[in-house]
């Protein structure tokens, strides 16, 4: 099938993704159906090269700022693939629990033209959705039997489980060849659990916990972890390049959720040592402004530290993109996947009591970096 990429469909493509932004000069990515796209530095432009089946096309982005050419691409590689989808026909979407990712989640999906139906136990937390034209079903297993593919993120390992074997729950909506992405947290047992209940009604399980908070969900910027069935993974890919900037394949059911707890339990102990640095500067009479600044500019920098410093030295509102409980909890199953595997983790244990502290403050609804508040003094 041959496709022509018009001047004026690149543009509100580019347009439409032109908030969304990476500091990389070099590019690959990898969709459906546009195989490989490059950008790199040609004279004073960048350039992208995009593959369709055996047909190439280059297209020429008139900038010097890498970050654009970025972005040019991005939306060179999404709109040929909203338009290929068009032409053969877009699956229809469900998505299952309408929270703080959520929501972003299923918006960025309508954004892309997929008919989405979507559900949540508190039923007013899909009205962000249905008012970007979501279809609200009235139980989980409606959602499945309406979808040739469904979505859920909930909240952790009881709730997904609960959801997927429940009376009129995903697994009693699911028949041959539907397929159920699953972006929560979990462990990887309850991962096993809920692939069981869906392979067992003839459907196809694919476990998909996300990096990133609430922000990159917006932004469509997340990173998918994925294991299971890698031919769901295949049909799933162009609405994982809708929602995020990134998926792995990593095999076996399970092994996204050990590779999303070891991410967050490194996460959680950062904000911890970086929570008792702050403290510890503080007592000793120096600006916590200026130990910001001074990790910012050494081998310690990062963007967890960025982002979420001046809200910890400023330390008033802690406005939830990631909530403390949740932190919490990816500790606690990341430590009971160290005891399972015979693998010490003191640093994450200790981390893990702080974070229990925080919440006995009254903390777990907050955002994950009001951890700060468990070493401060009452």
């Amino acid at each position: 099938m041959a496709l022509t990429m018009s001047t004026s469909s690149m543009c509100m493509g580019l347009s439409r993704f032109q908030a969304q932004r990476s500091r990389a000069t070099k590019c690959t990515a990898s969709t459906q159906p546009l195989r490989t796209v490059v950008a790199r530095p040609a004279d004073d432009t960048f350039k992208a090269r995009g593959q369709w089946g055996s047909r190439r096309d280059l297209y020429t982005i008139n900038t010097r700022n890498s970050t654009r050419a970025h972005d040019a691409v991005r939306a060179i590689n999404l709109t040929v693939s909203a338009i290929a989808a068009e032409e053969e026909g877009k699956p229809k979407l469900g998505f299952i629990g309408m929270g703080i990712m959520g929501v972003p989640m299923t918006l960025n999906l309508l954004k892309a033209g997929y008919e989405v139906t979507v559900w949540n136990r508190s039923a007013d937390k899909c009205k962000p959705a249905v008012e970007a034209g979501a279809k609200m079903a009235q139980t989980a297993s409606e959602v499945v039997e309406a979808s040739d593919i469904t979505f859920a993120m909930l909240s952790d390992p009881e709730a997904a489980l609960e959801v997927a074997t429940m009376e009129n729950g995903v697994a009693a909506g699911m028949s041959a060849g539907k397929g159920y992405v699953d972006v929560s947290t979990v462990d990887p047992a309850t991962a096993a659990l809920i692939a069981a209940a869906v392979n067992a009604k003839g459907g196809r399980f694919l476990e998909a916990p996300v990096s990133g908070s609430k922000k990159p969900a917006e932004d469509g910027l997340l990173i998918f972890l994925t294991a299971g069935d890698e031919g769901l993974f295949a049909a799933a890919e162009p609405m994982l390049e809708v929602m995020g900037k990134a998926r792995f394949f990593l095999g076996a059911v399970g092994k996204g959720a050990e590779m999303k707890l070891v991410v967050n339990m490194v996460m959680g102990s950062m904000l911890v040592g970086f929570s008792e640095g702050l403290q510890l500067g503080k007592k000793a009479g120096l600006d916590q402004n200026q130990i910001l600044e001074v990790i910012s500019l050494g081998a310690i920098a990062s963007q967890l530290f960025a982002v979420k410093g001046p809200g910890m030295i400023q330390g008033t509102a802690f406005p939830p993109a990631f909530p403390l409980k949740h932190q919490q909890k990816d500790l606690r199953l990341a430590v009971a996947l160290g005891d399972e595997l015979a693998q010490d983790l003191p640093v994450a244990k200790a981390a893990n009591d702080i974070f229990k502290k925080a919440v006995g403050k009254n903390l777990g609804d907050n955002d994950f970096s009001a951890v700060i508040k468990a070493l401060q003094e009452d």
